[in-house]
Order: C-alpha cells, then sequence, then structure tokens
C-alpha cells in the first residue's frame, strides 16, 4: 500500500523546487492584526477566498449508488488527518510568526514566484497547472497556499540571516564542471578481508574487476565490476573524493573505511574539466548561487521552525480519545487559537478527496462484481492473504510457517497506519480480485520450465552501446567492428552511449537472463559465441549494439528442488496479471459519475441501452 509521506518543514520548503506551479493562494496574510477568533474564521474561510471550488454532497455514483461527502470525509481523515492536523499547524505557527512581523505576503507575489519556478523549468504557467495537477495531483491553489506561500513566508523571515559566498558558489562550478575520476572499487565488511584482496590486487593489478564482481559486498558497482560512476570534487565525501583524486591511473588505494565498510579503490582513468562557453559562465553561476540559497534557505527554516515550536503551546487534540471528549469540534489549540475538526475534514477532503474517492469507487466497483458473481471475502480469507503476504517477504518463524505477527508489525509501524486501515485498503481489495480471477489462472509446465530457465538459467554477460540514431549508430557499428576488442568497444561506449549506466561503465550492463522481458536482445545475446559482436539491435526506437563477454554458470541445475518455490512465484505473477486486467474491465464497464473531478464514464449496460434507443428510432 503507497501513502503520501506526511508532511514536513523539509517538503515544504523542498517541493518547491519540484515541477509544480499555482496561480491561486490561500491568502493567510489577510489575518495579520485580526484577533485570534478572527484568524481563525479568516483560515477557515481561506478556501473560498482562493477560489476553491465548492465541494458537492454528493461525490460519485458507481452503477446509480452515491457516494456521499459526509463519509468519504470520515474515510479521508481516517487516513490523512494526522499529517494534515500537522500541515496546519505549521502554517498557523508561520502565519503568526508574520503577525508578530507585521509581515504580509501579497498575491502579487506568489504568482510572481510560481511563474518564476515555471519560467525555470522553460515551462509557461498554463503548462505548469496542468503538469501539477496531472502529475502530481496537488491543485494550483492548494500550491500556492501550502507550498508557495510558506515558502515565501520563510524567505521574509529569513532573508537577513542567509548569506552565499563566492567560494561555495566556486565549488558548486567545480563540482559540476569540473575534473573527475572513474575508479573501481572493492567494498567488505571485514578489514582483514579487505587487506587480503589489496595484497591479491597488487600483486596481478588487472584483477580487480573481476575480484570486486566476485567479494564486493555493493550489489550495484560488483554487478559492474566495481565500477562507480566519476567522482566529482566537493560532491559529499570529502575522504572518498582525496583518496579517488590523488590515485594515478591503474594504482590502487590503501583500505580506508566508509560507514561499516572496508573500501579500496583502483583509479580507471581521470578526467578533464568541461568548461561551459565563457558567455554561459555568469548564468550558471547565478543558477548555482540560487540553488545554494534555496538549500540554505531549507536550513534555516528547520532552525526556525524549531524555535517557533519551543516557545509555541500546542495541543494536539485530533486523536486523543480523552481530549476530543472534552473539547468536542476542536482538532488542534495552537497559542490558544483552535483548529475546528470541520477545518481539519475540509482539508482533508480537498487534498486528498480525491484519491480517497478513487479508492472507494473502486471498492464499490469490486463489492458490486462479487455480489454479481455470488461471492463473499469472509475472515479466513483476509488472514490467508495476510499469511502469504508474510511468507512471500519472507516473514517466517521457526517452524517453517508465515511469522504473521511479526509481518503486520513491519507493516504496521512502517506505513503508520492501524490494522483496520491495512485491511480495508490493501489486504480487502486483493482477496476481492483473487476471488474474482482465481478460477481463470493456470501455471503450466511450459511457464514453470521458463521460470526455471529464468530464474536459475546461465546469464550473458555482455557491453553495450546504446545509440538513439541509426546512422549514428552504424558509424559506431562499423569504429567497433574496424578495431575489435572489449577495451575498445568500452572507449566507444563511454563516447557515444546515451543510456547512463553503459555510458558510464565502459558499456558493462546488468547480465541479460533469458525470459527476463527483453526478448530481442536476450535472443541476439544468447546466440552468439563470447568475444563475437552483434549487428545493429533496434528496441524500442533505440539501437544497441552488444559484445558477449561470456556467460555465467548456473547455481542451481535441480529443477524439482524449486519447483514448488516457482510455482509460488508464477501463480502469484500470473494472479496480479489477471487482477489488473479484470479490474480495468470491471472499471471500465461501470457506469461512474465522479463530481468530484467533474469526469463521468458511461458503462458497458448504458451503452448498450443507449446503442438500442438509437436504433429503434
Amino acid at each position: 500500500m503507497s501513502r503520501p509521506t506526511p508532511w514536513s518543514i523539509g517538503t515544504l520548503t523542498g517541493c518547491w523546487l519540484l515541477s509544480l506551479g499555482g496561480t491561486g493562494w490561500a491568502q493567510p496574510p489577510a489575518t495579520a492584526g485580526r484577533s485570534q477568533p478572527q484568524a481563525a474564521a479568516s483560515q477557515a474561510a481561506a478556501s473560498q477566498a482562493a477560489g476553491r471550488p465548492a465541494i458537492p454532497e454528493i461525490l460519485a455514483t458507481v452503477d446509480g449508488q452515491p457516494i456521499d461527502r459526509a463519509s468519504l470525509g470520515r474515510e479521508a481523515v481516517r487516513r490523512f488527518g494526522d499529517q494534515v492536523l500537522e500541515n496546519l499547524t505549521n502554517k498557523h505557527l508561520i502565519l503568526q510568526a508574520c503577525q508578530a512581523h507585521g509581515m504580509q505576503i501579497s498575491k502579487q507575489e506568489v504568482d510572481e514566484e510560481i511563474e518564476r519556478i515555471a519560467n525555470k523549468f522553460r515551462l509557461n504557467t498554463k503548462l505548469y497547472l496542468r503538469l501539477l495537477e496531472e502529475e502530481r495531483g496537488i491543485s494550483a491553489e492548494q500550491y500556492a497556499s501550502d507550498v508557495v506561500w510558506p515558502m515565501l513566508a520563510l524567505r521574509k523571515l529569513s532573508e537577513d540571516k542567509i548569506r552565499v559566498t563566492t567560494e561555495e558558489v566556486d565549488q558548486r562550478f567545480q563540482a559540476e564542471y569540473g575534473p573527475k575520476v572513474q575508479v573501481r572499487m572493492i567494498a567488505v565488511s571485514q578489514r582483514d578481508q579487505a587487506g587480503q584482496l589489496r595484497e591479491l590486487v597488487l600483486a596481478e593489478p588487472d584483477s580487480f574487476a573481476q575480484l570486486a564482481k566476485k567479494h564486493s559486498e555493493d550489489p550495484a558497482s560488483a554487478s559492474v565490476d566495481g565500477l562507480l560512476p566519476p567522482i566529482r570534487r566537493f560532491s559529499g565525501d570529502d575522504e572518498l573524493e582525496q583518496i579517488a583524486f590523488q590515485l594515478k591511473p591503474g594504482q590502487v588505494s590503501d583500505v580506508f573505511r566508509i560507514g561499516p565498510m572496508y573500501v579500496l579503490l583502483q583509479c580507471v582513468r581521470h578526467l578533464p574539466a568541461e568548461l561551459p562557453a565563457p558567455e554561459l559562465i555568469p548564468a550558471i553561476q547565478a543558477g548555482f548561487r540560487s540553488e545554494i540559497y534555496d538549500v540554505k534557505l531549507k536550513d534555516m527554516a528547520e532552525e526556525l521552525f524549531a524555535t517557533l515550536r519551543e516557545k509555541s503551546q500546542i495541543q494536539l487534540v485530533w486523536g486523543n480519545p480523552q481530549l476530543q471528549a472534552e473539547q468536542p469540534g476542536v482538532a488542534a489549540i495552537i497559542n490558544g487559537q483552535r483548529v475546528s475538526v470541520e477545518q481539519l475534514q475540509e482539508e482533508c477532503l480537498v487534498r486528498f478527496g480525491r484519491q480517497v474517492l478513487e479508492g472507494e469507487i473502486n471498492r464499490r466497483i469490486l463489492q458490486n462484481a462479487l455480489a454479481a458473481a455470488k461471492l463473499e471475502v469472509e475472515q479466513a480469507d483476509i488472514d490467508a492473504e495476510i499469511a502469504r503476504a508474510a511468507e512471500y517477504y519472507g516473514f517466517m518463524s521457526r517452524n517453517d510457517s508465515p511469522d504473521v505477527e511479526r509481518w503486520l508489525k513491519t507493516v504496521l509501524e512502517g506505513d503508520k497506519i492501524p490494522l483496520d486501515l491495512y485491511v480495508q485498503d490493501a489486504v480487502w481489495p486483493t482477496v476481492a480480485l483473487k476471488k474474482l480471477v482465481s478460477q481463470q489462472v493456470e501455471v503450466t509446465e511450459d511457464d514453470l520450465r521458463q521460470g526455471f530457465i529464468s530464474h536459475h538459467g546461465p546469464r550473458a554477460e555482455v557491453l553495450a552501446i546504446v545509440l538513439s540514431n541509426q546512422r549514428v549508430a552504424q558509424e559506431v557499428w562499423n569504429k567497433a567492428r574496424a578495431n575489435q576488442g572489449q577495451e575498445q568497444f568500452g572507449e566507444l561506449a563511454s563516447r557515444y552511449s546515451v543510456e547512463p549506466t553503459s555510458r558510464s561503465n565502459f558499456g558493462k550492463v546488468p547480465p541479460l537472463r533469458q525470459h527476463g522481458g527483453q526478448p530481442t536482445l536476450e535472443k541476439v545475446a544468447f546466440g552468439m559465441q563470447p568475444g563475437e559482436m552483434s549487428g545493429i539491435i533496434e528496441v524500442n526506437g533505440q539501437y544497441v549494439i552488444l559484445l558477449l563477454q561470456g556467460f555465467t554458470e548456473p547455481l542451481v541445475s535441480d529443477f524439482e528442488a524449486v519447483r514448488e518455490e516457482l510455482y509460488k512465484d508464477l501463480l502469484e505473477t500470473k494472479l496480479r496479471k489477471a487482477m489488473n486486467q479484470r479490474l480495468e474491465g470491471l472499471m471500465g464497464n461501470a457506469q461512474i459519475d465522479n463530481f468530484l473531478t467533474g469526469t463521468s464514464q458511461m458503462g458497458a449496460a448504458a451503452m448498450q441501452a443507449s446503442r438500442r434507443a438509437l436504433q429503434g428510432r
């Protein structure tokens, strides 16, 4: 189950850097100078002042069955009340700080900041707003009110404390355009092992790649023979940078420690600085200055919030049964200013109403489908699905049975949700869909054989060059054929490949497996001999050239030993695919009128009735 991350000061000051935008705003500064009851009333009316559309009483109908505002509001508060109340609390603290300093943020300032952000991403405001709505699910008004206004307020409250030095800008410039060094790395958890590996490398420097692949405990780099992306200066790890830049090509470092791991590096090559055109440098430096300022603003905002909270009296009533009984209708009291439960519910609907409504629509569709099929989800089904999930994710007890208690503790504590919501939002829909499709899914012997080859068969170790242009691909292929060899192929990959992994790792990419989802590349790779180069392979509009290094040795050769495990994995995969297809079909056939989004969908029955009516004319 996926839930939005609770709002925090970090997201408040950082989100505006994302590709979001808006033109409306909640006008919280308009409450400056008013009494606390007046300020609370103004805050409650902010949605109307900002032009938020009124939320209707009936929010949707599914095959004629209504979903009303009151029930959806309760569901939204159940799921998001905590984080929305935190957001409201933080906004009130900022508002009160602005009032104390006699500070206001005008609508024009908000609009100009949104336009500036849009221009930064070379988008006009209108397109920015559409991306905000479609990709982030956040309305323009909400973005202006919850992200841009607080960010501007914090900027005004903090701007006299923030300074960006020339040295900081120069370091950022060096990190982006300065020299880099490419290294291979071996990282292990035992110092003695690291020392032994270093002795082996010193005796035979060319063995570093194979030793990294075999022994390094860092999976990402081990899969590409220990290669790391080029290291830049001032990129965050001073010791790693210092050691890497001191090495000469082929030279191996002493063993040093990074966190819990013992590390040794081998220099592959030094890459010279790639400076931009001189006329572009002032604009680039200005951009870096702005980025550094934004980072410092975030840090300063965290300090400001810590200070505001330390000096404030905050009582969170909602979620505390005793306080709720003593103060009905109150969600929180912030320095004597009340935030009502009605405000909290309204904010939950505005921010997450669409998301929660989508879930309720899907639930209603599934309930109708179960009723039509004369099926029911029983408690035993729920318990079995939770046990299956525990087993699937490796939560097993000593007697090889699913450790449901430990699984639930991990899920509930990790997502910070109660058991009933986990069951309602994750387990029940899964069980319902499985009941609807389980009779249609079968795992055949051919499926099992292909699964065995895919999971346990040999892998093809290849170097790859990925090009986006067929003419360039032909030129690169001619160069590779004229000067064959893995080292030469890797150099061509580092110069021409448009795919980041192969470009930064001299063509090295994770090994290919059969039946792994890339049939075109797999067929070519497994049809070659070690050392052979492929032709130009077109895959999804790109052009790929492969050089086969060899094949791995399978670790498992006994099909029967893994048959049961393969069956479970394949059954789950097929079930998930069938469940997704069934849900899409059910949703496509349902008559859905969503008044919150202003969209309607004519179901299959309604469409057939309409056709019959038209034909009868």
